[in-house]
């Protein structure tokens, strides 16, 4: 028999116990729509996930700081310097899968702007790196090299400035009132005496000379990103040194001691290295604990998350898996009867001189087309029980982001498919190995 007489033939078997087929098709249906539905809450749930991390900083970034011992030797690692300076980050650059790396210095200041102050982080930064960790301008432009006294800030920035003349003095998200400041336009004086622009109490050394006054120039404000750029404002890092030596020079005057982190003006409070991808991020940052330094990705907490979801995937598949077993014995249990009925049948055909590997295909085919049209069936399901879960849930808990609870990717409905179809060839295998092995002479005496 050539293929297309099996496929009428099994069409033909399936149609005339119309039933029996139906209720074993639906068992099929309804294993296969429990399985893709449970994995599709734990795929959105990997989703959730992945999207909360993303909106706290990019998943390929990596923040590198000092070893446990600074800049000194570790114990087991003699030789080695783990200080975040100039060598550390030619090290980082050299890393297979590293894009692009930025070394920090952090400072903390008082900023400025007529009646208003407030205090701000202050990031020195290298500008020719600011494009490659995704800064984006909302407003004014990025930082170039050559720039001294300019600086850009972060998104929420302005709502650190306050009146402090008056009783109730907050903005935005603290308060009922916009800022009162133009962080572009406004003339901006930057310090490190955190007592500038307040109101004085009490008396003052008359030998203690304040740090020196900065007059500062913001040149852009950042888009919005939802993490720690929208609250920190970065600066050339070579301008910032120099801000920084004429402060610890005016420490070492009023105190007339040598400041405890002039060692240290050579080195990075922290640096940042870019991966190429997230896939490499585990990689690299293995690679830079060998080198002695500890290091902090949002992929460490994404990994947990993930790992939490794959067991509540490997749970809800399971149960899911149950009633897919339930329908496969149900296959199982179909093709053993209609062999039982058509034993005649498989006499004739094997007087006939068919081929005896042929009425395996037979049963095969029987089989796998009823495990094919209630996957088909059961992923309709699927999509319909998905739409109703992301259409009607998420209002009841007051949404779930992108995706919604449930998430169906065409790998898990093409995956599918080709499971359910499996589950029916391999269901209906030993029946129709049965059928295969029956002799001719005793089917014909069958009555």
């Amino acid at each position: 028999m050539n293929k297309f007489d099996l496929f009428r033939m099994s069409r033909q078997n399936l149609m005339r116990r119309k039933t029996r087929s139906v209720l074993t098709i639906i068992g099929v249906m309804i294993g296969t729509a429990s399985i893709v539905i449970m994995l599709s809450l734990g795929i959105a749930m990997d989703r959730q996930f992945k999207e909360q991390i993303s909106q706290m900083g990019s998943l390929n970034i990596i923040d590198v700081y000092p070893g446990y011992y600074g800049g000194y030797d570790r114990p087991g690692g003699e030789g080695q310097n783990t200080a975040l300076d100039d060598h550390a980050v030619s090290q980082f650059e050299q890393i297979k899968g590293v894009k692009a790396v930025m070394p920090q210095k952090t400072s903390y200041y008082k900023i400025a702007a007529g009646k208003m102050v407030g205090h701000v982080g202050v990031i020195g930064v290298k500008p020719e790196n600011l494009a490659a960790f995704d800064f984006e301008i909302e407003e004014g432009r990025l930082l170039i090299d050559g720039d001294k006294e300019a600086i850009i800030f972060g998104s929420q920035i302005a709502y650190n400035f306050y009146n402090p003349r008056l009783s109730n003095h907050y903005y935005g998200p603290m308060g009922s009132n916009p800022p009162e400041v133009n962080l572009i336009s406004d003339k901006l004086i930057l310090t490190a005496n955190m007592a500038y622009g307040e109101r004085q109490q009490g008396g003052t050394d008359p030998d203690y000379r304040p740090p020196k006054l900065h007059e500062i120039k913001g040149v852009g404000i950042l888009k919005q990103s939802n993490n720690e750029k929208d609250y920190n404002a970065y600066m050339n890092m070579a301008y910032l040194e120099k801000i920084l030596a004429e402060d610890r020079k005016n420490e070492q005057s009023n105190s007339g001691q040598r400041p405890v982190n002039d060692n240290n003006q050579n080195q990075y409070d922290n640096i940042k290295v870019k991966c190429e991808n997230i896939e490499v991020v585990a990689a690299v940052q293995e690679k830079i604990k060998a080198l002695g330094y500890m290091s902090h990705s949002l992929t460490d907490i994404l990994e947990s998350m993930k790992k939490t979801s794959r067991t509540m995937q490997a749970i809800l598949g399971g149960i899911g898996a149950v009633s897919l077993l339930v329908a496969a014995i149900g296959i199982t249990n179909t093709m053993i009867m209609s062999i039982y009925e058509r034993t005649k049948e498989i006499g004739i055909i094997k007087v006939l001189g068919a081929d005896i590997a042929d009425i395996k295909r037979l049963f095969l085919l029987e089989a796998a087309l009823i495990g094919l049209v209630g996957g088909v069936i059961g992923l309709l399901l699927s999509y319909t029980v998905s739409w109703v879960l992301n259409s009607f849930v998420p209002n009841m808990i007051g949404g779930m982001g992108v995706g919604g609870i449930s998430y169906i990717p065409p790998l898990l409905a093409i995956g599918a498919l080709i499971f359910s179809t499996m589950v029916g060839i391999i269901a209906g295998y030993s029946p129709a190995h049965r059928a295969m092995n029956l002799s001719a002479l005793e089917a014909i005496r069958t009555e």
